[in-house]
């Protein structure tokens, strides 16, 4: 039977309050000061690879997409990332805050040392949002909608914990708390007008779970290479590599 909007829009809101990663212990460690100088430098090289790969899966999108007004309203999605005239964009914050920690920007870059979990559950983000139905593209995206609260927690956490902390080391997080609301409104509304059968809103509802999934995976690669058991797979990032050189020489 088809929900009515009001009942899919809470299915949608409850997958996040029992699936997002707000929730996982490696944010907890982190917004209470709980990570040492490295993990957080891990959990930045990793983090970089998703953001770096925002704008390809939302230009694989658009690819997509037939109606320009659909193509208006999403393309902004790849400005707040890639940057405009008007605006640095996302990547170039998230490599603020990886020189703010202490490592170069162009190891981070370079995704030289991101954990192969990491490659592969942004990977599959981006195939998914490429292959699967326009419908279960935007649903993916609804992660937005829970957004706001963890950068918001991020940023009090983060500038109560760590000495790298400021407004030009957070500046990513707190832009976000703008864009984020921008974007969501609109990806919901035009999720909840279009799942207009059980079985939309059942795959709507299902890529949403597959997102919380793909964010999830990335903190439990994190937790296991870099907090317990501590067990850095091959080809990730080592402490002490990708460092800027006054903090290699300081250490």
């Amino acid at each position: 039977m088809t929900a009515s909007k009001q009942d899919f829009e809470a299915r949608l809101r409850q997958i996040g309050a029992e699936r997002y990663h707000d929730k996982h212990p490696f944010h907890h460690l982190l917004h209470a000061g709980g990570c040492s100088a490295d993990q957080v430098r891990a959990w930045v090289i990793n983090r970089y690879y998703y953001q770096s790969r925002i704008p390809m899966k939302d230009a694989a999108f658009m690819s997509r997409v037939d109606d320009p007004a659909l193509r208006r309203a999403w393309r902004s999605r790849i400005e707040d990332h890639d940057g405009s005239a008007e605006n640095e964009g996302g990547i170039e914050r998230w490599l603020r805050l990886a020189e703010a920690v202490g490592l170069d920007r162009e190891y981070v870059a370079s995704t030289e040392g991101v954990l192969p979990a990491t490659r592969f559950a942004v990977d599959a983000y981006v195939r998914f949002v490429r292959d699967e139905t326009l419908l279960e593209a935007v649903a993916a995206s609804l992660t937005e909608l829970f957004a706001p609260k963890i950068h918001a927690q991020r940023i009090e956490g983060l500038l109560a914990n760590y000495a790298f902390a400021d407004d030009r080391s957070l500046s990513y997080f707190q832009n976000r708390l703008k864009e984020a609301p921008k974007d969501v409104a609109f990806g919901l509304a035009w999720v909840l007008d279009r799942a207009d059968t059980a079985e939309k809103q059942d795959a709507a509802a299902n890529a949403l779970i597959f997102k919380t999934d793909v964010l999830w995976s990335q903190l439990d690669a994190l937790h296991a290479a870099y907090v317990t058991p501590a067990r850095i797979p091959p080809g990730a990032w080592q402490p002490g590599t990708g460092l800027i050189k006054k903090v290699a020489r300081a250490s």
